[in-house]
């Protein structure tokens, strides 16, 4: 059974994959709809899964945006694998309104922090409208998908599998 969740895993990888070469008019090109697999992926296949691939989506983003991997990279994978880790958790327990509030504070105003001290405060400040639209696009398809993709993901996965 932990083979199809790695097979629907590598689904919402390549979704993500797909996602970020749907851009939004930026500063940076990082901004895309690379996210909401994830955000799928965590209430749908459990928060340590969409975990990973918020991780690994962000990296394919990144190198198909052609942005150098550096450490600032490797921090947002972190940031983006923990933000949706706790997406996952907080929707799972019937928390939908709170989910989405955890992920829209933390991906648009917490995550970007450290880039106010690392690159400047402008920097910072230039990113939040771009980053704020687009956490509100990817958190809405999610919220649209989630509910119309879950008895699909009921019905291939056993159900004690879903509910992990």
């Amino acid at each position: 059974m932990f083979a199809r969740k790695l097979s629907w895993s590598a689904i919402f990888i390549a979704l993500s994959a797909v996602g970020s070469f749907i851009k939004l008019p930026a500063i940076i090109g990082t901004v895309a709809l690379d996210s909401f697999p994830a955000l799928l992926a965590s209430v749908l296949l459990g928060p340590l899964f969409g975990a990973v691939i918020a991780g690994a989506g962000h990296i394919i983003s990144a190198i198909l945006g052609g942005m150098p991997l550096g450490p600032f990279h490797f921090l947002i994978m972190v940031e983006m694998a923990v933000l949706v880790w706790g997406y996952g958790r907080l929707y799972r327990t019937k928390k939908q309104k709170s989910a989405a509030f955890f992920f829209l504070v933390g991906n648009a105003l917490i995550a970007p922090l450290p880039f106010m001290t690392l690159i400047s405060p402008a920097f910072y400040t230039a990113l939040l409208p771009s980053l704020l639209t687009g956490t509100i696009i990817n958190l809405a398809l999610a919220h649209l998908l989630t509910p119309r993709l879950h008895p699909v993901v009921k019905k291939i996965l056993p159900q004690k599998e879903v509910n992990e």
